[in-house]
């Protein structure tokens, strides 16, 4: 991650990396195949921790749903503004592709985890296959969810990516709510918010 702030790339291959950093390249082969392997560890590393951070206060178990996901959504973007030299970079040129960059792979798979670890409550229709299918539509909605977020946030040019912040509680009250009560008025309040940063 340093390296690619530092020259503004990636290096050119594995070999000239380990060479340049004094360590045998088959040391690098025994954890990752390629860069693009490790920057998939990297995004599932950045999640990961934003987990571990949040699991350390007691106070997290007795939060709701809805605050767990805050929580854990604020987390994991303080953790990508701590790096976001190295993200905004390694992103550069995909910001319209984020749903099918690659490197996303392993993040995906932890967040969908952490997703179901929630128990988001579905529709009950007492149909099994329909309620299966509910939860994966959560799931899927969920992950599209923090995309369009990380979306928001790399072209978000506000002081401490306050304007981040306040997309993540309108857009996260906006899903909760259409879990629970169908309510348009979250969905209202997030459509102009939208509209006004568009306009402006």
């Amino acid at each position: 991650m340093d390296y690619v702030v530092e020259h503004q790339t990636k290096p050119d291959s594995v070999e000239d990396f380990a060479q340049l950093h004094q360590f045998d390249d088959v040391v690098f082969y025994e954890y990752f195949t390629s860069f693009k392997d490790l920057e998939k560890a990297i995004y599932n590393a950045l999640f990961e921790n934003s987990l571990v951070i949040l699991k350390q206060s007691q106070e997290y178990y007795s939060f709701s749903n809805k605050d767990k996901l805050l929580s854990m959504y604020y987390t994991f973007f303080e953790n990508l503004a701590l790096n976001q030299e190295f993200v905004k970079l390694n992103l550069k040129g995909f910001e319209n592709q984020l749903k099918a960059l690659s490197v996303f792979s392993r993040f995906k798979r932890s967040f969908t985890a952490f997703i179901d670890e929630l128990n988001l409550d579905t529709i009950s229709l007492n149909v099994e296959t329909i309620e299966n299918i509910q939860k994966k539509t959560i799931k899927e909605s969920a992950w599209i969810q923090l995309l369009f977020t990380i979306k928001f946030w790399l072209d978000d040019s506000s002081e401490d990516f306050e304007k981040t912040d306040i997309f993540i509680e309108k857009s996260i009250n906006t899903s909760m709510e259409l879990l629970d009560t169908k309510s348009l008025h979250n969905i209202i309040d997030l459509a102009k918010f939208l509209y006004k940063e568009k306009v402006n």
